[in-house]
């Protein structure tokens, strides 16, 4: 039998006191633009149709942005470059939180280099996270903190892969939407996973993932081969989980991103179907939203793994 372990239950759902669940429910949250880049916050179910590996699928449930949480995790690169440069816009990540944070969502803060530390666990508070980050920028001994994930031993000072896969694996238990906000420069050298795994942990548990890139170059402006990586990874980490891609040291200003970010947050949307294909054989299912009714562009996670159990 194939057991489909990223199926989520839907926002739609959780409000009700009694329901039987479907776990066969695939889980997909979404976004829409028009042809002038403006999020469109006031679509409805009728407008779209969903394809899995093209095929039509019909929909169970859809709800927008307002009807829902949301949870933020910042997972933060805290490598000898990224922590100068996260302490500079420390004040700009607060803000953000501030603004896009209701009474019912909730942030947590994960920083990472050998090691994955939970700063801070999910709070209501945007002041709690920031106030988690000041002092986890100031202590010594960040070894008191919760690690994420399990014991490795490494050799590299940068577990990029596994703060990503481990942080989308810790959101399993978060109602509502999920987005994480990462930052780093995308190099890695320390990780039990790999790229797939990151980007497979992040579809399974439905989160957006923002890359707000960094990368540190040598005086001479050039770029290396170990940069283009890293810049290559954050980009198809936004790109497969539907999220959006940040050259954050263009003009070292966090605002405009931030403000991109809020933007879509607000214009985003969750939708469940049950799959029609019959449960065969594991495998990568390819996901497509379309519009019905306009020329929109859809920002969605690409597909999903389904595995046999």
């Amino acid at each position: 039998m194939l057991r489909r372990s990223f199926l989520l239950t839907p926002v739609a759902l959780q409000a009700q006191d009694a329901i039987k669940v479907d776990v066969n429910l695939v889980n997909v949250p979404f976004s829409a633009q028009d042809t002038r880049g403006h999020w469109m916050p006031n679509l409805s179910a009728d407008d779209i149709e969903v394809f899995e590996d093209g095929i039509p699928q019909k929909l169970s449930f859809f709800s927008r942005a307002a009807d829902s949480p949301l949870s933020i995790a910042v997972i933060a690169d805290m490598s000898s470059s990224q922590r100068e440069f996260l302490n500079e816009h420390r004040r700009d990540l607060r803000d953000f939180l501030r603004t896009v944070m209701t009474k019912r969502d909730q942030a947590m803060l994960v920083c990472f280099g050998a090691s994955i530390r939970v700063a801070s666990p999910f709070h209501e508070e945007a002041e709690h996270l920031d106030d988690a980050l000041k002092e986890f920028q100031k202590s010594k001994n960040s070894s008191m903190l919760p690690r994420l994930g399990p014991p490795e031993i490494r050799s590299g000072g940068t577990a990029f892969y596994d703060a990503v896969y481990h942080t989308a694996k810790e959101m399993a238990g978060q109602t509502g939407r999920r987005s994480i906000l990462l930052f780093s420069d995308g190099e890695e050298n320390a990780s039990a996973h790999n790229l797939l795994d990151a980007i497979e942990a992040a579809q399974e548990h439905s989160a957006t993932i923002f890359s707000l890139r960094y990368t540190e170059l040598r005086k001479d402006k050039i770029w290396t081969a170990r940069n283009k990586y890293g810049r290559s990874v954050m980009t198809r980490l936004a790109n497969e989980s539907g999220g959006l891609d940040f050259d954050a040291a263009e003009g070292r200003n966090l605002k405009m991103a931030f403000q991109q970010i809020s933007n879509m947050l607000r214009a985003s949307y969750d939708l469940a179907y049950t799959s029609s294909q019959p449960m065969t054989e594991a495998g990568f299912r390819k996901l497509r939203i379309r519009s019905k009714t306009a020329d929109l562009s859809f920002r969605h996670k690409t597909g999903y793994y389904a595995r046999t159990n």
